[in-house]
C-alpha cells in the first residue's frame, strides 16, 4: 500500500477545480465590487452557508461519520450529508475511508493519504491532485456500508453537492435580493475556496505548529487559530490521542463549536451515546507529557552549563 504517484493516477477533476475556483473566485468577486453589486445580504449568506458546510464537515463527516464518536437522529444525517457534500470534499463514505487510513497510519510516509512528513504542501493539498484508490478500496466497514443514508449520498454526492453548494445559495440570492451572480460565485465558489483551506490547514498547519499536550509520538498539534477556522478541529493532538471522544477541545475555555453543537442536540434527543474519554487518562496524559517537557528541559539547561574542554595547543 503505497502512495507513489504517477500522471496515470492524476485526480483531474480535483486538480481542475482546486486550482481555477481560487482565481475563479478573485477575479468573480472584484467584478461583483467593480459593477456595484455588492449586497450584504450575499455577503450574509456567504457567512452562513460557509459555517453550516464547514460544521457538517467536523460535526458531521468527521465526528460522527469517520470516528462514530456519538450518534444521531436521521435529520442530524440528512443535514450534515447534505450540507457537508457541498464542501466539495468528496462523499461521508470516501471522507470516512481516507480519514481512517490517516489515523492507522499518521505520519508515515507511503501510507498516510495526506502524511505531513511528505511536507507542508503535501499534506495541505497537494495529496489531493492524486487518486488513491488501492488504499481503501478493499476497507468495507459495516457501521459505513450498512448506513443507507451514507451509502446513498455516496451515490449521489456530485448532483448533492452542486444542489447545496452551488444551486441553493444562486436560487437564495436571486429569489430574495435579486443577486444570483454573487449567489453563485461569492456564496458559491468562493465559500468553496474557504471551506477548503479551513479544513486542509488542518492536515498541514496543525501537524507542525502547536502544543502536543497530550502526546509526541505522533505530529498532530493542538492549535487553537485552526481552532477558530474549523469549529474545534484545531486541537488536534488530542483528537489522534483520543479520537474516540466526540470533544476535539476538552477544556470548557476551549472554542470547540463541534462539540457544544452535539452536545446541545443531546438535549432534546436528537444525538446520543457521547463517547467520552475518562478525565483521569487524560490527566495523566496531559501530565505525563508537561513531567516529560520538563525532563527534557533539565536535560538541556544542564548540558549548557558544563564547561567546554579547549583543545590542547
Amino acid at each position: 500500500m503505497t502512495n507513489r504517484v504517477s500522471s496515470e493516477k492524476i485526480n483531474w477533476g480535483n486538480t481542475i477545480y482546486l486550482i481555477i475556483s481560487p482565481i475563479i473566485s478573485a477575479l468573480a468577486v472584484s467584478y461583483w465590487f467593480y459593477k456595484g453589486w455588492f449586497n450584504w445580504g450575499t455577503v450574509i449568506l456567504f457567512v452562513v452557508l460557509t459555517s453550516l458546510i464547514e460544521i457538517s464537515i467536523t460535526a458531521g463527516y468527521h465526528r460522527l461519520f469517520s470516528h462514530r464518536t456519538y450518534k444521531a437522529n436521521p435529520i442530524v444525517s440528512i443535514f450534515f450529508l447534505f450540507f457537508g457534500a457541498g464542501a466539495l470534499q468528496s462523499s461521508a463514505l470516501l471522507w470516512s475511508l481516507d480519514h481512517r487510513v490517516h489515523h492507522q497510519f499518521v505520519d508515515h510516509k507511503d501510507k498516510d493519504p495526506y502524511s505531513i512528513s511528505r511536507g507542508f504542501m503535501w499534506a495541505h493539498i497537494t495529496w489531493l491532485f492524486y487518486k488513491f484508490d488501492d488504499q481503501v478500496k478493499d476497507i468495507k466497514p459495516a457501521d459505513l456500508y450498512q448506513d443507507k443514508l451514507v451509502v446513498f449520498q455516496d451515490k449521489y454526492w456530485g448532483y448533492i453537492a452542486v444542489l447545496s453548494g452551488f444551486i441553493l445559495p444562486t436560487l437564495i440570492a436571486h429569489f430574495a435580493w435579486g443577486d444570483a451572480f454573487g449567489g453563485f460565485f461569492v456564496a458559491g465558489v468562493f465559500r468553496s475556496v474557504v471551506n477548503h483551506h479551513a479544513t486542509f490547514l488542518i492536515n498541514s498547519v496543525s501537524h507542525c505548529i502547536g502544543k502536543q499536550t497530550y502526546s509526541d509520538t505522533h505530529s498532530a498539534r493542538d492549535n487553537w487559530f485552526t481552532a477558530l477556522l474549523t469549529f474545534g478541529e484545531g486541537y488536534h493532538n488530542f483528537h489522534h490521542e483520543f479520537p474516540s471522544d466526540y470533544r476535539n477541545g476538552v477544556r470548557y475555555y476551549q472554542y470547540d463549536p463541534s462539540k457544544w453543537l452535539i452536545y446541545g442536540l443531546s438535549l432534546i434527543g436528537w444525538t446520543y451515546d457521547l463517547k467520552r474519554v475518562s478525565h483521569n487518562l487524560i490527566e495523566r496524559k496531559r501530565s505525563a507529557m508537561t513531567k516529560k517537557r520538563a525532563a527534557q528541559q533539565l536535560q538541556i539547561a544542564t548540558q549548557s552549563k558544563i564547561p567546554q574542554l579547549q583543545p590542547a595547543c
